[in-house]
């Protein structure tokens, strides 16, 4: 399956600093329980997109904030 990237450089950006912010709060203890544990699963989700550039939840949509190709 040839998923093509649907999220632009700014969006990835974003992305990336909200999931570092996250993962730092969660482990300086600033964010604990389970507040804490969702925020790290979302930091990993955040990151892990910003790394494919595929949002799972651009696709149903056709939502691309990319350059077209």
């Amino acid at each position: 399956m040839n998923l093509q990237k649907n999220m632009g450089r700014t969006d990835r950006t974003i992305r990336f600093v909200v999931g570092l912010v996250l993962i730092v709060l969660y482990f300086m203890n600033v964010i604990s329980g389970t507040v804490g544990t969702i925020g790290l699963v979302f930091a990993i989700v955040l990151l892990g997109t910003s790394f494919v550039g595929v949002c799972g939840l651009y696709l149903p949509f056709q939502f691309r904030t990319c350059e077209p190709d």
